[in-house]
């Protein structure tokens, strides 16, 4: 059974349609951090570290997830959440954030 080309056409355009209406959802949600304090993945890929400068990996960003953090750093290391941490290089604060200083 072919399916004709006005109905792909239209199941396309409403798969698109439910797309961005979840990623518009996930951007307003990431908008406010609890503690103030969102950054941004600026490497294609950032490894999370279970301490600042460690070797165990516990998780993985890709680039331009915005990421609620909390507002300390240690020899260059953001904490993400408890034993999550990540390169305050390739994290930078998003614009208005409160990461502190």
């Amino acid at each position: 059974m072919a399916i004709s080309k006005p109905v792909l056409f239209i199941g396309g355009g409403l798969a698109l349609i439910v797309v961005v209406a979840i990623s518009g959802q996930d951007r307003e949600s990431s908008a406010s951090s609890p503690t103030g304090c969102q950054v941004v993945v600026t490497a294609d890929v950032l490894n999370a570290r279970d301490a600042p400068g460690g070797q165990k990996i516990v998780g993985k960003y890709v680039k331009d997830a915005k990421i609620d953090a909390q507002p300390v750093v240690e020899n260059g290391f953001r904490k993400i959440a408890e034993g999550k941490w990540v390169s305050a290089e390739f994290a930078p604060p998003v614009d208005a954030a409160k990461c502190g200083p």
